[in-house]
């Protein structure tokens, strides 16, 4: 069981996925299929944020960490009093941690924004050479 400041969290489920381009959706899919019905309504704008956010995590997982170049990542879903954890984890890049970048005109660089702006708040820690990168979303739901 995880431990956090204000209690502790259970784990809910975990998935772990080739790193390739089509896991992302299965991702997504995985957070849908664990967090409905018993925790969020399918139109719950809760539900869509972490889905987002995981979409995020597992899209930069396969494009950046080793996990995209004939690894796996690992999608984790955890509850707790009054919050929702997700987190993703890659099998590393090369010691590089994610960073958001000022990149408000670009096309692209702004997914880590999305996150803390979704989040309550978000993080990442080390695991040896790999990466877990997490966010936490306040909640009504109890678990």
């Amino acid at each position: 069981m995880m431990t956090r400041e204000a209690g502790e969290l259970q784990l809910l489920a975990v998935l772990t996925l080739p790193g390739v381009e089509g896991s992302v959706r299965h991702a997504r899919l995985f957070v849908r299929d664990t967090l409905v019905p018993g925790r969020l309504s399918p139109g719950d704008e809760l539900l869509d944020d972490v889905t987002l956010v995981v979409d995020e995590f597992a899209a930069n997982c396969v494009r950046h960490t080793a996990s995209g170049r004939g690894g796996r990542f690992h999608v984790a879903l955890w509850a707790g009093d009054g919050v929702l954890r997700a987190e993703v984890s890659d099998d590393g890049a090369g010691g590089k941690r994610p960073e958001p970048r000022d990149a408000q005109d670009a096309e692209n660089g702004r997914g880590l924004q999305i996150v803390a702006a979704l989040a309550s708040r978000w993080g990442h820690r080390p695991d040896g050479p790999r990466t877990t990168v997490w966010a936490e979303f306040t909640t009504r739901v109890r678990c």
